[in-house]
């Protein structure tokens, strides 16, 4: 397992982080995606930290607070010490009743950190994340507030998640003049068959050096091949999310066979191994229901993808010229041959 830095930061995280939406279950949404009893969380949890994985995310809405709860339990049925392990959490969603339940307001998000700490019987939790975009308050609010949770000893690191590029810098904006905590982290969605964050947030995570923590990166179950051609099993059947063009899907997953057969192992393996050959990439959140489910995609970590391998998916998957991308692209190579001049005698 390979331990990456979270941003700027000198937490390091393992490049895989083990997801717990499968942990409890619930009416609606959370019935389709998870389910999972505490036994079965114990055997998950115990499989992650054998195969070297420090890094557990959930969130107080998944299977309406039981994620948290199970989680919690499974660090302490299974002897886990608090210092190995680094546990991420999420706010935004609907959990109490009223106006006020929901949201990143300092009213809420004051409530909500203390239940979850109460859900995960921890007395402080590592990176705290903002679960979306929250039309209905302030920015600086939210930092301000997270500011505070920091300081109060709560929360270590905070981040955001599902934001746009421009929202996340407005956050470092605010950060900085203000000498509030700094989101180190952005939890977004990436695959091989959904590359749209590389138009604007992927440059934007790179200048800022802000870690990027990739959730869902087979696609629902996509791009581990059950699907291809319309069929409709799973999870899918009830919750087709996140959305994907079948024909791109089918199109990538075609791309993926022979590699797949080439190194001898699963396609999924070949999905997660092309997140974790992209240089922007801190930890690629990985769930499951099942022990071989996660084994199957903990191995996908000794995968190492050919050049070769790594065109043919690009190709496969690239996204379609978008202005202003296509003008960048051409007056960036005029202008960047200044930066990079031929070497000596070859001119």
């Amino acid at each position: 397992m390979r331990y990456n830095p979270l941003g700027r930061t000198g937490l390091f995280v393992s490049e895989l982080a083990l997801g717990t939406m499968t942990f409890g279950g619930a009416e609606g949404v959370w019935k389709a995606m998870g389910g999972l009893g505490q036994s079965d969380a114990d055997a998950l949890v115990r499989t992650a930290i054998d195969s070297g994985i420090n890094f557990i995310d959930t969130a107080d809405v998944y299977g309406a607070g039981r994620s948290e709860e199970i989680t919690g339990a499974a660090l302490r049925n299974l002897g886990i010490a608090r210092s190995e392990i680094v546990i991420a959490t999420k706010a935004f969603g609907d959990i109490g009743k009223g106006p006020n339940g929901r949201g990143t307001s300092r009213y809420h998000l004051m409530n909500a950190v203390d239940g979850s700490l109460t859900r995960l019987g921890l007395d402080h939790i590592d990176l705290y994340q903002i679960h979306g975009f929250d039309v209905a308050t302030p920015i600086e609010e939210q930092l301000r507030s997270l500011d505070a949770i920091v300081a109060s000893g709560r929360v270590r690191y905070i981040g955001l998640s599902n934001w746009a590029a421009w929202q996340v810098m407005k956050a470092v904006g605010l950060s900085e003049r203000h000498g509030l905590a700094r989101p180190v982290s952005l939890q977004a969605y990436y695959s091989v068959a959904g590359r749209d964050l590389e138009r604007e947030i992927v440059p934007m995570l790179t200048a800022e050096g802000i870690g990027l923590m990739v959730w869902s990166p087979l696609a629902g179950g996509l791009l581990s091949g059950k699907y291809q051609g319309g069929a409709k099993d799973g999870r899918r059947a009830s919750f087709e999310f996140p959305p994907v063009t079948p024909e791109r899907a089918d199109a990538v997953i075609d791309a993926m066979r022979p590699i797949a057969e080439g190194h001898g192992v699963s396609i999924a393996q070949v999905a997660l191994a092309w997140l974790l050959a992209q240089p922007v990439v801190t930890s690629v959140i990985v769930g499951a229901k099942r022990i071989d489910q996660l084994e199957d995609n903990i191995a996908a970590g000794k995968v190492v993808l050919t050049a070769d391998d790594l065109t043919a998916l690009d190709a496969a998957s690239k996204l379609a010229p978008e202005y202003p991308g296509w003008m960048f692209a051409m007056q960036g190579a005029f202008r960047g041959g200044q930066l990079n001049p031929p070497p000596r005698g070859a001119e």
